[in-house]
């Protein structure tokens, strides 16, 4: 049987990359075997026994550097984390007259994905009438965008 992963291999003939897997070790087969008596786990001690192991961070009975490390501040888990749009950005990837929305947002790569809290602000100039809804608009953004003679929707 060939080694190809041609359109006639069935899934008996696939074996794994060569050099991809490695034989394990034989423990425990006597002292010529390099791994014999103590089988590479060294003499008494806690790596020795059978069933030794402990967590990331453990530190053998010291006091664990994350419980060392002082703490501050908090971070609230309700806080809205907004998306932010420059209105230059808008007028490069939208035309005249355009609804722009969260989703034609998305749609146009201006953010990675819909989800609240897109708020507009005022870097870059806009030439184009916009009707834009998003979450939040900065003051700058909404004077440009009125200016232009497009709209703002605030959403919920």
């Amino acid at each position: 049987m060939s080694d190809e992963r041609g359109p006639g291999s069935h899934p008996g003939s696939l074996s794994p990359a060569a050099g991809s897997h490695r034989r394990g070790r034989y423990l425990g087969r006597g002292r010529a075997s390099g791994h014999g008596k103590t089988s590479g786990r060294g003499f008494k001690g806690q790596f020795s026994r059978t069933g030794s192991d402990h967590r990331p961070g453990f530190l053998g009975g010291n006091l664990p550097l994350m419980l060392r490390i002082p703490k501050r501040g908090f971070v609230s888990p309700f806080k809205v984390r907004l998306r932010l749009v420059q209105v230059g950005d808008l007028e490069r990837a939208f035309e005249t007259g355009a609804e722009v929305t969260p989703a034609a947002l998305v749609s146009a790569g201006l953010i990675a994905r819909e989800r609240p809290g897109v708020k507009i602000l005022g870097t870059g100039d806009l030439k184009k009438a916009l009707k834009v809804s998003a979450h939040a608009f900065s003051e700058s953004a909404r004077a440009k965008i009125t200016a232009a003679g497009g709209a703002c929707t605030v959403l919920p």
